[in-house]
């Protein structure tokens, strides 16, 4: 009897460790079926969410489109050689929208600004200039940046402007060349520039990370991000002046003299 049990107990721990051991799997064989992609909803289904839709479209439109000011003549970026009429503007609109947001930051002031010309995507027509008017000039959800930069970080700048030959927007400087365009004066906020002094200076985030070739900002003590886009800036001068006044000037002159 005991030899029976003995041999049942051994029977069933046998039967007990088979039932646990891992099981292997294998793909026998794969089937496949192609399927249509075709639209899902019906044309009444599209139909209603239009319908949904229109009011919210129609409202977007209409803010878009609300004229805030106006421009008695088409403003360019490429109706001047060393600047340009909507670099000046957009220039200027850095420097004066930002300006007092930086000052209550850090109590200083923003020296000069920079921009790139290729920044300026369309030109602002003839008649009323609304906040589509700012999307299409500056569709980028560009930042304005404000970095402290040495002196000779300055001149690298400078420099690179003068080697570029394009209309980049500057505004709060003045760069004179002589007509072998070797540097003959800059001058930033009607002061002579000082190598030794430390300057501010405004751009947009992109030019700052090293965009258009600018790496000079690579140079600098700190930064700001006033986390302001510039299209906002924009529209936020449109709103505040009645008719827009912009022009190719001195800002960037080259002497027909040596």
């Amino acid at each position: 009897m005991y030899l029976y049990i003995k041999q049942f107990v051994l029977f069933v721990t046998i039967i007990f460790f088979a039932s646990c051991r891992e099981h292997q799997y294998a793909i026998s064989e794969i089937h496949g079926n192609q399927l249509p992609i075709a639209p899902s909803e019906s044309p009444t289904t599209k139909d209603s969410i239009q319908n949904f839709l229109e009011p919210y479209i129609k409202h977007v439109n209409n803010v878009l489109d609300e004229p805030l000011c106006y421009a008695p003549y088409v403003i360019s970026k490429n109706d001047g050689r060393y600047n340009s009429s909507a670099g000046n503007l957009m220039a200027d609109i850095i420097m004066m929208q930002a300006n007092p947001v930086f000052k209550s930051r850090t109590d200083n002031n923003i020296d000069f600004v920079v921009l790139n010309h290729g920044g300026i995507r369309s030109i602002i027509s003839k008649g009323g200039v609304s906040s589509r008017t700012a999307y299409e000039v500056m569709p980028f959800e560009n930042t304005i940046v404000v970095v402290e930069m040495r002196g000779r970080a300055i001149r690298d700048l400078v420099s690179h402007l003068i080697r570029s030959s394009r209309p980049h927007p500057i505004s709060g400087i003045q760069i004179i060349i002589d007509n072998k365009n070797q540097l003959s004066s800059v001058t930033i906020q009607g002061q002579p520039f000082d190598e030794n002094r430390i300057y501010n200076v405004a751009t947009s985030n992109y030019l700052f990370n090293g965009g258009d070739d600018m790496g000079f900002f690579k140079d600098r003590l700190q930064h700001f991000e006033l986390q302001y886009l510039i299209r906002n800036a924009m529209i936020d001068y449109f709103k505040n002046i009645d008719t827009l006044k912009a022009g190719v000037d001195d800002r960037f002159l080259k002497l027909d003299t040596p």
